[in-house]
């Protein structure tokens, strides 16, 4: 059987690229449904792109390389195509966009523009083998237990990284590439939680509040969570993209810089009150009952009993709290991959390979990982379009 495009992965990148490819397009999956990643993702309400999406928010060894296929593809696109098919939206906080009823709407919208086209999906369906004919890709499935031979003039990567193993994410994007020549840069496990060996944070789990966190390059002014392994949250996770093992993080339990003068103006007018008492008006309590193990911080007496200097040594603690993870929960809880196959061996305007002409990659499995907030699902979008109008115009 001969058709135009296969595309191995029908997520997100997946089914946009094969409902835009044009000509004969197959995509495969070797799970029992499309889609699986936007389901969960939004908790259950797919946060499919953002307001604020720029190249900025980007990481990747060439951060030029994702300004293409973005500025030609943009969230306003995805938006306009999302109301096209009628799916209600909101904007929740910084720019991200969720569906308002289901997150299975964006799939479903997909499976039709796939239907549109022509495009056929099969699931439960796995790769054997792939492999080089003079301009033509062979290749050996696996499906409802037969095999099955197709012949493909190009060939997509779209099957992601190594983030939720358990819902079949795998390297095979990487090893493909690497079969064709492709560079693949280190992976690891990205927008994920940060663990610490001891368990420290345990009586904390369940607290939450809003701070500044920073790792490397990356600063994030979003909410914190203790949990029972760690500390997690949006802040925690944004700034695990930054964060290289055995290195710190700081965290800044004062990030609009208020607290100081809120002490001492509480100090003047009523300086008998207990300086934990305060503490608590602007911090959880549970919080400040273990602010001295945590940071070694002397909490006794009323606020009179507090000098400026040593209220600014509290608040400076507090705006400067180091800490080093054991490391992160990994690809287990990772919502994406960072690293990936090496832009140096794409073109930034079609995705293709250039040691392989007819090869494409696309989305997750490409490096190039964004900041949480629908960013990665806008890549997804953009890279996809980028590489389906290149194979159309073919």
């Amino acid at each position: 059987m001969q058709i135009d495009t296969l595309i191995l992965g029908a997520g997100a990148a997946g089914m946009m690229c094969a409902a835009h490819a044009g000509g004969r397009v197959v995509a495969i999956d070797h799970a029992k449904a499309p889609g699986e990643k936007i389901r969960i993702s939004g908790g259950g309400r797919c946060n499919f792109t953002n307001l604020h999406c720029t190249p900025e928010a980007f990481l990747s060894q060439n951060p030029h390389f994702c300004k293409s296929a973005l500025s030609r593809y943009t969230q306003w696109d995805f938006i306009e195509l999302v109301e096209a098919h009628g799916i209600a939206w909101h904007e929740k906080t910084l720019g991200q966009l969720f569906c308002d009823v289901s997150a299975k709407d964006i799939i479903a919208m997909l499976r039709g523009l796939m239907q549109a086209a022509g495009a056929e999906l099969w699931l439960e369906t796995s790769l054997v083998e792939v492999t080089r004919d003079g301009d033509l890709f062979r290749v050996t499935l696996e499906r409802g237990g037969r095999r099955n031979s197709l012949v493909t003039r190009n060939l997509v990567l779209a099957s992601g990284g190594k983030s939720i193993p358990k819902m079949g994410a795998t390297g095979l994007a990487y090893d493909l590439a690497r079969q064709f020549g492709l560079r693949v840069t280190e992976t690891s496990a990205a927008l994920v939680p940060f663990t610490f060996s001891d368990q420290r944070f345990a009586p904390l789990a369940g607290v939450s509040l809003p701070v500044r966190a920073r790792a490397g390059s990356g600063s994030f002014d979003e909410a914190m969570l203790f949990t029972h392994r760690g500390l997690s949250g949006p802040a925690m996770l944004q700034i695990s993209s930054y964060w290289q093992e055995g290195g710190d993080i700081t965290v800044d339990l004062d990030p609009e810089a208020r607290l100081y003068e809120a002490l001492r103006a509480k100090r003047a007018e009523a300086g008998r009150v207990n300086l934990t008492t305060e503490l608590a008006r602007h911090l959880p309590q549970r919080l400040v009952d273990a602010l001295p193990e945590h940071l070694g911080l002397r909490l006794s007496g009323n606020l009179a009993d507090q000098s400026d200097a040593a209220l600014q040594a509290l608040c400076d603690a507090l705006r400067g709290w180091q800490l080093r993870p054991q490391g992160t929960e990994g690809y287990r809880t990772a919502e994406v991959t960072l690293g990936g196959i090496d832009t140096d061996d794409l073109s930034s305007k079609t995705m293709e390979a250039r040691p392989c002409p007819g090869l494409y990659a696309i989305g997750e499995a490409v490096d190039v990982t964004g900041w949480l907030g629908g960013y990665n699902f806008q890549w997804a979008w953009s890279s996809a379009m980028a590489a389906a109008r290149a194979i159309a115009q073919g």
